[in-house]
């Protein structure tokens, strides 16, 4: 549990703001701009710094009772952080998979992904609650955790982002909206209307949903892997909730590259296997230090972006030309 329970709700009160002002400041559905998204991407970064010098600075006021420094609780929520957000570009594949499969607006999407954070809050809370108490009482869980992150680096190397059908196609989806009155298209940003003199859901409900969804799924990867850091629940949840909040930004940001990151799996899967690795090794005299970790989780999510980037596309733009003798138009 927290050591002291008013910086966890001092931090809770400022994101309610920041998720009041961020709802208030997109209250008309309008579409994202490239420039509207990097200036908030770079707003929420410069708040993860900023906490992270609160840390630094704070530490014994914020969690008195903890056995790390301030230098080490600052380096754990910065490691945290960049795990946390690295992983959350994966998540912006199936997003975007899921906007393409259930064709929803631009000028929903934001609507869509500031629900789904909230949601994904909300979840990942109560996930690092007991995952910290379980973790407390049964300590060998680190080792069943680390085995998992393993397995799931590996599967992620062998996975593409290219099965958009099965998220519009699962059973769970159909049988839900076969049990639930729903119209047959969106209408505007809304999730309920009354027609026909009953309320019904529209297809943007359903979207939230597989949000939800494919969020809970990876958080089931991403908790544990920063367990593999620090145990510390105020530190895991705030590098959780600081990594989060900037999702939305990113993914408008990242949208129109998303198709050139061709070996930001691999990365990932690099990423989580060392911190499976780490995790196996955290009792033992070959324990590998976080900033070892830092150094290790930042080298290879850039290597991997800028390989990526590097790589040219695989489709080339092609400029058909007049045949020779006839003159270009002016």
């Amino acid at each position: 549990m927290l050591n002291h329970s008013w910086p966890i709700i001092g931090f809770n009160l400022f994101v309610l703001a920041m998720l009041a002002l961020d709802l208030y400041l997109h209250r008309d559905n309008k579409e994202v701009t490239l420039r509207h998204a990097l200036g908030w991407s770079a707003v929420w970064v410069a708040m993860a710094v900023a906490f992270n010098l609160i840390i630094f600075f704070f530490w014994g006021t914020l969690s008195p009772e903890s056995t790390l420094s301030s230098h080490e609780a600052a380096l754990a929520f910065a490691t945290g952080y960049l795990i946390e957000k690295s992983l959350s570009v994966d998540n912006l594949f199936v997003f975007a998979m899921i906007f393409s499969a259930f064709a929803v607006p631009r000028a929903y999407q934001h609507k869509v992904l500031f629900y789904g954070v909230v949601g994904a809050l909300v979840m990942r809370g109560v996930m690092i609650l007991a995952g910290s108490a379980l973790i407390a009482r049964y300590h060998w869980l680190l080792y069943v955790f680390g085995v998992l992150l393993i397995f799931t680096g590996i599967k992620m190397a062998m996975h593409k982002h290219d099965e958009t059908n099965d998220i519009s196609n699962s059973r769970w989806l159909k049988a839900l909206s076969r049990r639930l009155p729903m119209t047959d298209g969106f209408r505007g940003a809304a999730f309920w209307v009354r027609e026909h003199g009953r309320w019904m859901a529209t297809p943007l409900l359903l979207v939230v949903l597989v949000v939800e969804l494919s969020d809970l799924m990876f958080a089931i990867d991403s908790i544990p892997a920063i367990f593999a850091v620090t145990t510390d629940p105020f530190l895991v949840y705030t590098a959780n909730v600081m990594a989060l909040l900037g999702l939305r930004s990113l993914f408008f940001v990242l949208e129109s590259l998303m198709d050139r990151f061709h070996y930001l799996n691999y990365g990932l899967a690099v990423m989580l296997s060392f911190v499976g690795v780490k995790m196996l090794l955290l009792d033992t005299a070959w324990a590998i230090p976080t900033p070892v970790s830092l150094l290790v989780i930042a080298s290879v999510l850039g290597a991997s972006i800028g390989l990526s980037l590097l790589r040219k596309p695989a489709v080339a733009t092609v400029i058909a030309l007049p045949p020779a003798g006839i003159p270009l138009p002016k």
